[in-house]
């Protein structure tokens, strides 16, 4: 039996340590790309460890003040998204987080049918509404706007928010909202005080969940952008390239920077996701 264990233990570790490797290899080699010259990237075979490293591509990214230059584009670009992802993030929150209590809470006629609209809402395609967006936005002037992003990604953010929160308020005990109004709070004192301290894990997980549906966001910032405006940065990414040929090490610094925001918020935050995410509040 103990042999058995033993061997079972093993197994786990050779599948996990084989997982790592898939996960973080292609992290890996982008990095590689992003500090190794353009002979090593035209190496074949192709070269594991560069022959020379340099960080010349992030430097600049971070320097350059050519407006013409993709350098100076991608840095505008990291800007837009922050802006946006940050300004999304903090409308469904606030706007997601009231409806979720709403719908968990409160009795009103026509609650399940407009739940239901709303998760058609998230589960439609992006593609079926661009026609009629594009041409509304348009007559009104939207287009090419961060305003007009935070918009639309609210749009699909908030029902995910409140389909999320919804069951986090619904667990909560009710006797807990039975005592704050016997000590004389109103309902939104009642969320304040009470309901937001508790499901602060699921705000905290649903937040960085939206913050990262808004900063990897392609296809409407794609159609609703035109220029450095108000592009962002998967769609700089993507246009990382000249007129004869493609910097792939410039695309791969490019990625690098682009993923460390999310890495490091679920970094910091990492206790709070897997709280967010198992617990769900007091339970009855």
């Amino acid at each position: 039996m103990v042999e058995k264990n033993r061997a079972l233990n093993a197994a786990k570790y050779v599948f996990a340590i084989a997982v790592a490797v898939g996960v973080l290899a292609p992290f890996a080699w982008m990095f590689v790309t992003s500090v190794g010259s353009a002979r090593d990237l035209a190496a074949a075979p192709p070269r594991l460890a560069p022959s020379e490293w340099n960080l010349d591509r992030y430097r600049a990214i971070f320097t350059s003040a050519s407006k013409t230059d993709v350098a100076y584009a991608f840095r505008v670009a990291m800007g837009n998204s922050l802006v946006v992802a940050g300004a999304v993030t903090l409308a469904a929150l606030v706007a997601g987080g009231l409806a979720a209590y709403s719908f968990a809470r409160l009795e009103f006629r026509g609650r399940r049918p407009l739940l239901l609209f709303m998760l058609f809402t998230y589960m439609a395609p992006p593609v079926v509404f661009v026609i009629p967006l594009y041409a509304l936005f348009e007559k009104l002037g939207w287009l090419n706007s961060r305003s007009a992003l935070v918009l639309l990604y609210s749009s699909f953010v908030i029902p995910f928010i409140v389909w999320v929160m919804r069951g986090f308020f619904a667990s909560i005990s009710r006797s807990y909202e039975d005592a704050a109004a016997m000590d004389g709070c109103t309902r939104l004192q009642a969320l304040w005080h009470v309901f937001l301290p508790m499901a602060r894990p699921g705000f905290i997980a649903t937040g960085i969940l939206a913050f990262l549906m808004s900063w990897d966001e392609f296809f409407m910032a794609l159609v609703f952008t035109s220029n450095l405006k108000a592009k962002t940065i998967s769609v700089a990414i993507a246009e990382f390239n000249g007129k004869f040929s493609i910097d792939y090490g410039m695309i791969s610094a490019g990625g690098v920077l682009a993923s460390l925001p999310p890495v490091i918020i679920a970094l910091a935050f990492q206790k709070y996701i897997v709280m967010g995410m198992t617990s769900g509040g007091v339970k009855e």
